[in-house]
């Protein structure tokens, strides 16, 4: 992802799948974004310090590695790579841009389906992950429905309190890492069994700090496949299915937005470079579920990834009813 992600509650929020990066610019440029958004009283780092990579920053004890396991979690992610499933790609040989989507809920589907997460030990953004997937491999048509998929699912997570020193929401700038996961699917396979695989994936992987510790290796390949696309399938760049947020945001702010003038916003950024076929920006606004969903045009195409996210939202609408059984394997 290369452009930030605005939030209410953390103005500046997007794993292999994106390289991290603080803020950048030059002097001036940096003084002005501290006089706009740092509040009274805020520390705010050196503009030497802003411009370092994330990596540099986090605290030495934390993204302490041996080199041997940075060189086997390099080939590991190099091959799961390869063996990752994506969503056809319609064009490949063409300059990209960055499209989306709006997935929305109403708030009694919004109420359900958070209650169901809560039910079943889950987060927002894992059974939204698992949604994307059994909605990517649905979408085979020319597959038998035992056969299974394998997808790459990237989680980012907000590092500003891991860094040295500590950042708090009024500094701007993309301070996420993130870690990735793969999951083998099939096209009969159950939401909230899926979902607590993600979630444990997940979990697993930010308790061992590989959010922390896999910075600099994840820099490191996606600044490779940048420089040989032809490293990556279609040399489309595409290094997950989709990436979600660990965090989800909530607005309530309907009575400024009328005040401001403001008809909608959205929070988003840009994916046509290399990241995630789908990045979904998900956001509570007064009780509602509403999701900015972004890909890459025209590598797939608005028809693609609509029919995708109906499927999503068929998934999760299913899921949420509680007849839905929770038992059933998903694989």
């Amino acid at each position: 992802m290369d452009a930030l992600r605005e939030k209410a509650k953390r103005p500046a929020d997007t794993g292999q799948a994106f390289p991290a990066a603080s803020t950048s610019g030059g002097e001036a440029g940096w003084r002005e974004r501290r006089v706009l958004t740092a509040a009274p009283g805020t520390p705010t780092p050196s503009p030497r310090r802003g411009r370092a990579g994330l990596e540099k920053r986090i605290r030495k004890k934390d993204a302490r590695k041996p080199l041997w396991a940075r060189g086997v979690d390099m080939v590991g992610y190099s091959l799961d790579g390869l063996r990752a499933s994506t969503l056809p790609f319609e064009e490949t040989g063409t300059a990209r841009s960055t499209h989306m989507v709006r997935l929305r809920f109403g708030r009694e589907d919004t109420t359900r389906l958070l209650h169901a997460c809560k039910e079943n030990g889950v987060r927002l953004c894992s059974a939204m992950a698992a949604a994307t997937m059994l909605a990517a491999r649905q979408s085979r048509k020319h597959s038998s429905s035992g056969q299974q998929e394998t997808y790459y699912v990237a989680t980012l997570i907000n590092c500003r309190e891991f860094l040295e020193p500590a950042l708090n929401d009024h500094n701007v700038g993309f301070f996420y890492s993130g870690v990735t996961n793969t999951h083998k699917v099939n096209r009969e396979g159950r939401l909230w069994a899926l979902a607590r695989r993600c979630h444990d994936a997940h979990s697993n992987a930010r308790n061992n700090k590989k959010h922390l510790t896999d910075i600099g290796d994840l820099n490191f390949l996606m600044c490779r496949a940048i420089e040989n696309p032809q490293l990556t399938t279609a040399s489309a760049l595409r290094t997950a299915l989709v990436s979600v947020f660990d965090e989800l945001a909530t607005f309530d702010v309907p009575d400024l937005q009328s005040k401001a003038g403001v008809e909608d916003y959205v929070c988003c950024a840009t994916v046509h470079g290399i990241g995630p076929s789908i990045g979904v920006f998900d956001s509570i606004r007064d009780g509602e579920l509403d999701c900015a969903c972004m890909y890459p045009s025209p590598l797939h195409s608005r028809k693609q990834i609509q029919e995708v996210l109906d499927r999503v939202k068929m998934i999760l609408h299913e899921g949420s009813n509680p007849s839905d059984d929770k038992n059933e394997s998903c694989t």
